[in-house]
């Protein structure tokens, strides 16, 4: 990719800036700032998700500058003005392993002149981020904010085996398998994201990236009435097909395919304050330009469970920081993994100072109830 230039003034709101440290873990990371004119400011890490970029903190950021932090909002490994990294499906996804992930973050922290950061806060993929980091480098990061994505804690080392005879190959069928046997025959998302097609059937759709994003960020918010989200009760095929389809995908379509059935009217777009469509334009021109494969070689470096041992090494470990966790009500997020909100609770965050579930926010909790959410990420702050 060619050295690209600052995201322009224009498209932000006054007071937050767009630049590039240059140099950290072989990445040029462009990132967006709030609040560094007062030397000896705290700093907040703000990691977004898929498919976010640092833009979508555009409305939390001022808030927390001034509330007294410098607030600094990174395009993450695989997004938007960032680049030295592989976008090639065949390429390098080692880089995108979870725990390079919390490097990148580190290494900008660094950077930036700072040994501590008063608190790591991210939706979606960018809760998982903030989560690693958290736990990984508590003395670097204070406090974290998951957004969207409850954290269940590393995975599982197997225990007390020693006497017990090898398995022997699969036990059964996999999820995928009986989701392909439904009635209504379905896959999940997570998984069709990792597949070679996926981010051309976004990518170069015929109706272009900047309807395929208004019917996405559309179906997965609190605008479309679909969204009642419940508690689920287990990992199986019956359970995960109550999701939306946008989770929970008939076998036969793909995620444009998907949303394409979704879009909302003419009327609904006009009537969208949360994300009006100039600022949709800023995510379609950098998508149009960057493709999606990015941000889905995050998927893929999950979901084929290549990395899975090197997070075993920090099996039994809990994050001890401060931690909130922030949602929206119409967020299928927080229950798309049966079990993990509890989990969170219960065992993944010793220190969890609130669970908050927003009415009116869908997933972009953030884009959708800005105001909310800086209330509550700072009196999480000025808590600790």
């Amino acid at each position: 990719m060619s050295e690209l230039a600052p995201l322009e003034d224009a498209v932000l709101p006054p007071g937050i800036h767009s630049r590039f440290v240059r140099g950290i873990n072989g990445l040029d990371i462009h990132m967006l700032e709030a609040g560094p004119e007062v030397r000896g400011r705290p700093l907040v890490l703000l990691l977004h998700g898929f498919p976010e970029l640092a833009y979508s903190w555009r409305k939390v950021m001022l808030p927390l500058a001034s509330a007294g932090y410098r607030v600094v909002a990174p395009d993450q490994r695989g997004y938007g003005r960032t680049t030295g990294w592989d976008a090639d499906y065949d390429g390098d996804l080692s880089s995108f392993r979870i725990l390079n992930a919390v490097r990148d973050a580190l290494g900008l922290v660094s950077a930036l002149g700072y040994r501590e950061v008063a608190g790591v806060f991210g939706p979606d993929f960018g809760a998982s981020v903030a989560a690693w980091c958290a736990l990984v480098r508590p003395d670097v990061f204070g406090s974290v904010a998951l957004m969207s994505a409850p954290f269940a804690g590393p995975p599982d080392l197997p225990f007390n085996i020693a006497d017990e005879p090898p398995p022997r190959g699969s036990t059964g069928p996999s999820i995928h398998d009986e989701l392909a046997s439904l009635g209504r025959p379905r896959k999940h998302y997570q998984w069709y994201y990792s597949t070679r097609p996926a981010n051309a059937d976004m990518w170069r759709r015929p109706q272009g990236v900047h309807a395929f994003l208004r019917g996405y960020f559309h179906f997965k918010s609190a605008d479309w009435t679909g969204n009642k989200p419940f508690p689920l009760k287990s990992w199986t095929a019956d359970e995960l097909a109550k999701m939306p389809t946008y989770y929970i995908m008939d076998l036969d379509k793909n995620m444009a395919e998907t949303v394409a059935s979704e879009m909302p009217s003419a009327a609904e777009i006009t009537s969208c304050r949360w994300l009006p469509e100039g600022e949709l334009g800023v995510y379609s021109g950098e998508y149009q330009r960057t493709g999606f494969q990015g941000g889905l070689k995050w998927y893929r470096s999950r979901t084929e469970g290549r990395y899975e041992s090197e997070l075993q090494l920090f099996s039994g470990r809990a994050i001890d920081v401060p931690a909130i966790f922030i949602a929206g009500t119409s967020d299928w997020g927080t229950y798309q993994r049966p079990g993990n909100f509890e989990r969170m609770q219960q065992s993944a965050c010793t220190r969890m100072m609130g669970c908050h579930l927003i009415d009116g926010a869908g997933h972009w909790v953030q884009q959708e109830q800005p105001e909310r959410v800086s209330e509550l990420l700072i009196e999480f702050l000025r808590l600790q």
